[in-house]
């Protein structure tokens, strides 16, 4: 199977391994209680359709990554609690050309992630384009390219399952938008090495009675029975139904083994069950939490009956509800405490893993060179047609870490051509942004902040305050405040004294993922080439 370009292979090494040997403990959001004991959520940030695979000691997660690039997040964990975001296993969105522009919501959709053979396979759903498939022997290393399993429209969700007979099956859901119908799971006959579907597929369950959008296949045999776990109910509302059968083609009873109940924690489901080499089994589930997107939560499981049960069954009425502490999953050994990176303080030779673009990246928008202790963002001129940011790819973000945490960095702007605007700035990104801008007019600097509501439907950026500074760098803080995620901005000319800007905004989701914040540097159309701004660090504390 073909391997990614050089050019590929050089942004994977850009993006993915820079600070790779720093063990990394966030200020904002941490599982593990340091007792034997974990609070839910797991990893309080947007890990959309979590799935999780255990190969020997070591456990594997991915997620949703939607338009983000790189996509297909890979996270290592030996504990199931505390995990380390290693890798991407998609450092261009495919097909590339489609997703060089903006595509919210669209790309990778609910990956399922299997141990198989040595090797380490990845499927997801494209809604317009079909089911692909990556894989590698190493989730650290090179991924190969991504394969287009199934040619179709409107499949996703996939999930493979391979048979003690050598047989392979792909179980998928329909998205309404693109199929016309939805709450159907159809079972396909999947090629033995997993590149190719086999036949038309055979339609084995349809929630549309009492199950309404019934999706997020996962495909599983124990004890003689097949199973499929899937989600139901709609995402901020749903419950996890379990489908089980002798015969992978059913009739397929059906069981809800896990709902909100009295608990906190809406529509938990769609997730990964997984079993520990000491025999412990575990659930893996989201939550909607509105701007912080789908936040992953971990599921005490046990079987009765051949049935999964999971969580606590609170109220007898035999259906789970999600816990909120819990003591850690037994794995023989007790593991340091480690989160996913969020500060980024650009000593490296490359991008935090944590960042993503929000189109695929050009190698010409930033450059971060060995010896250099800052990130220098071009100055890119928006597309011609972008009504706002929404629309401009070359925005580098990442997730909410948490309920409650602030952003601090440092930016200096330099535009070379005084007579075309440069802008470069802090954004929260979602349906509707806003912004702290530096940018110059007629040779005098000055920072704005600015918001799009609806910036989703093309409305235009408004400045909410405006104010001139002495030169062209500034220190710019933004403070996200839970329960609503409301975000207030401040800057400093000195990095000491700090004074809020504009007004409050409250952070909104993008399509399908929570809101995000990062950093942005740009020009106007009609701008001749010239200009950066200089990121001394990104830090996201207290």
């Amino acid at each position: 199977m073909k391997k990614f370009s050089l050019l590929t292979i050089f942004l994977i090494t850009a993006f993915c391994f820079a600070q790779k040997n720093e063990v990394y403990k966030s200020q904002v959001w941490v599982a593990d209680q340091g007792d034997g004991t974990y609070k839910n959520p797991i990893l309080h940030a947007d890990y959309s359709d979590p799935d999780v695979t255990r190969a020997g000691n070591d456990y594997y997660m991915t997620a949703s990554s939607f338009n983000a690039a790189p996509g297909l997040p890979i996270l290592h964990s030996k504990d199931m609690v505390n995990w380390e975001l290693i890798n991407y296993a998609l450092p261009l969105q495919v097909p590339v050309e489609h997703f060089n522009i903006p595509q919210h919501g669209n790309g990778v959709w609910a990956p399922s992630i299997r141990y198989h053979n040595n090797e380490f396979y990845i499927y997801w759903g494209d809604p317009d384009f079909g089911i692909y498939m990556v894989k590698t022997k190493d989730p650290a290393g090179e991924w190969e390219e991504p394969v287009l399993v199934m040619k179709a429209k409107g499949a996703i969700d996939p999930c493979p399952l391979w048979d003690e007979d050598g047989k392979a099956y792909l179980s998928v859901a329909w998205a309404g938008s693109r199929a016309g119908v939805k709450s159907i799971l159809t079972l396909f006959k999947l090629s033995p090495d997993g590149t190719k579907v086999l036949d038309l597929g055979r339609h084995v369950f349809d929630g549309h009675e009492d199950h309404p959008t019934v999706e997020g296949t996962k495909m599983y045999k124990r004890n003689g029975y097949y199973y499929i776990f899937a989600p139901a109910g709609g995402v901020a509302t749903g419950w996890q139904l379990i489908l089980r059968s002798k015969n992978i083609y059913g009739p397929y009873e059906e069981k809800i083994v896990l709902e909100q109940g009295k608990t906190s924690v809406n529509g938990p489901h769609q997730g990964a069950w997984v079993e520990t080499l000491e025999g412990e089994d575990w659930f893996y589930h989201f939550q909607d939490v509105d701007a912080y997107g789908r936040i992953v939560h971990l599921q005490p499981m046990d079987w009765k009956n051949d049935w999964p049960v999971m969580g606590k069954d609170h109220d007898g009425n035999g259906i789970g509800e999600p816990v909120m502490t819990h003591k850690k999953p037994n794995v023989g050994k007790t593991y340091a405490i480690e989160t996913p990176k969020e500060t980024d303080e650009f000593n490296g030779d490359g991008l935090g893993i944590q960042w993503q673009w929000n189109a695929n990246p050009n190698i010409l928008w930033h450059a971060q060179l060995p010896g250099k202790d800052y990130l220098r963002l071009f100055s890119m001129a928006i597309p011609e047609e972008a009504k706002n940011l929404w629309d401009v790819p070359n925005l580098l973000l990442q997730k909410f870490p948490a309920p409650n945490f602030t952003v601090d960095t440092k930016i200096t702007l330099t535009p070379e051509d005084a007579k075309q605007p440069r802008k470069a700035g802090v954004i929260v990104m979602g349906r509707d942004y806003a912004t702290v801008t530096i940018t110059q007019k007629e040779g005098e600097f000055y920072l704005e902040q600015t918001q799009a509501i609806n910036a989703d439907r093309g409305a235009e950026e408004t400045i909410n305050e405006e104010i001139k500074l002495k030169d062209n760098q500034v220190f710019i803080k933004v403070e996200v405040v839970a329960p609503d995620a409301m975000c207030q901005f401040s800057y400093s000319e000195n990095g000491k004294r700090f004074k809020k800007i504009g007004k409050p905004f409250k952070a909104r989701v993008g399509k399908w993922i929570g809101a995000k914040v990062g950093l942005f540097s740009i020009s106007t159309p009609e701008a001749k080439r010239g200009g950066y701004a200089d990121v001394d660090y990104f830090r996201i504390t207290k």
